[in-house]
C-alpha cells in the first residue's frame, strides 16, 4: 500500500503563553494618509495609509528592504536627519499632523521614543542613561524626583532588581539583553506616548529575546508600541496588529491572528508560508 503525504503550510502560533490579546479594539493613536518617501530620485515608499491603535503592539513585517524601517522613521521624523530624504503625506497623532512646520521634532521625539536594533547606551552610568532625558526635557524638578523617575523606569523595563546596587557603573558594562532593556528604560523615562522599536531583538540571544518580548507585552498596557521585526514568529507572539510591506508598498494590515491564519492578499500568504522573502 502506498501512502501519500500532503504538505501543509507552516502554522505560526499567534499567541505566546504570556500574551493576552485585548478583547476590545483600541482607538486609533496614529492615522497615516498617503505617505510617500523619496531618497533623492528613488521612491522608497508608495502611498502608505494605515491606522495604528494606542495601547497595543503593531508589528511591521516584510522582506529586507521593503520599507518597514523607513516608514517607522517617519513616525518620529528621524528621516529629517537623512540628507536628500523627502517625505510627503500626512501622519496625524492626537489630531496634529506631525509633519506640520509648527511641530518641533525634538518635542515630538520626546513623545515618540525609539529603540534601535543594536543596544546603544550612552557612555555614562546606568543612572545617567535613564536620567538624561528627564533632565534635558525639564521633567524632574529636583534630585529626588529624578531618582524616582529612574527607579520607576528601570522597574517598568524589568531591570531594577538586576542593577539597583550598581547604578553608578557604566551602562556599557551590562549584557546585551540588559543594555537593550536599559535603552527601553531610557525611552520610557521621558513619559512618551509611543515607543518605536526597530528590530529590538535581532542582536540578542534567545533568552534575552524572550525577556524583551515579555517586557513589550507588559508595556503595551501603557504605550502605543510599533515594532519592526524580521521574525514572523516574533510578530505572531508579541503583536495584536500586523502590517505587511512588500517593495515599498503596504500590502495588507489587520489583526495579527487574521494576517497569520487567513490573509486576504496572495502576496501576504506567500510571504508567511515562505514562498517569497
Amino acid at each position: 500500500m502506498v501512502m501519500t503525504m500532503t504538505l501543509k503550510p507552516p502554522v505560526i502560533r499567534t499567541a505566546a503563553p504570556h500574551s493576552h490579546h485585548p478583547a476590545t479594539p483600541q482607538p486609533t493613536k496614529i492615522s497615516v494618509r498617503d505617505i510617500n518617501v523619496f531618497y533623492g530620485e528613488k521612491q522608497a515608499l508608495n502611498s502608505i495609509s494605515v491606522e495604528i491603535p494606542g495601547k497595543a503592539v503593531t508589528a511591521f513585517i516584510g522582506p529586507s528592504g521593503c520599507g518597514k524601517s523607513t516608514f517607522l522613521r517617519c513616525i518620529n521624523r528621524m528621516n529629517d536627519t537623512i540628507a536628500g530624504c523627502r517625505v510627503e503625506g500626512q501622519i496625524v497623532m492626537d489630531g496634529q499632523d506631525i509633519n506640520d512646520r509648527s511641530i518641533d521634532p525634538v518635542v515630538l521625539r520626546a513623545k515618540v521614543g525609539m529603540v534601535f536594533q543594536k543596544p546603544n547606551p550612552f557612555p555614562k552610568s546606568i543612572f545617567e542613561n535613564v536620567a538624561y532625558g528627564p533632565r534635558i526635557h525639564g521633567i524632574a524638578s529636583n534630585k529626588q524626583d529624578l531618582e524616582g523617575i529612574v527607579e520607576a523606569s528601570l522597574k517598568k523595563a524589568g531591570l531594577w532588581a538586576e542593577v539597583s546596587d550598581r547604578l553608578n557603573q557604566p551602562g556599557t558594562s551590562l549584557s546585551g539583553g540588559q543594555q537593550q532593556r536599559l535603552v527601553i528604560a531610557r525611552a520610557i523615562a521621558v513619559n512618551p506616548e509611543v515607543i518605536l522599536m526597530d528590530e529590538p531583538c535581532s542582536a540578542l540571544d534567545p533568552i534575552a529575546t524572550a525577556r524583551v518580548e515579555e517586557l513589550i507585552d507588559e508595556l503595551r498596557q501603557q504605550f502605543c508600541i510599533v515594532i519592526v521585526t524580521h521574525s514572523m514568529a516574533q510578530a505572531a507572539r508579541v503583536s495584536q496588529r500586523t502590517v505587511f510591506f512588500h517593495m515599498g508598498e503596504l500590502i495588507e494590515s489587520g489583526s495579527t491572528e487574521e494576517i497569520f491564519t487567513n490573509p486576504r492578499e496572495p502576496r501576504t500568504q506567500d510571504y508567511i508560508t515562505g514562498r517569497i522573502g
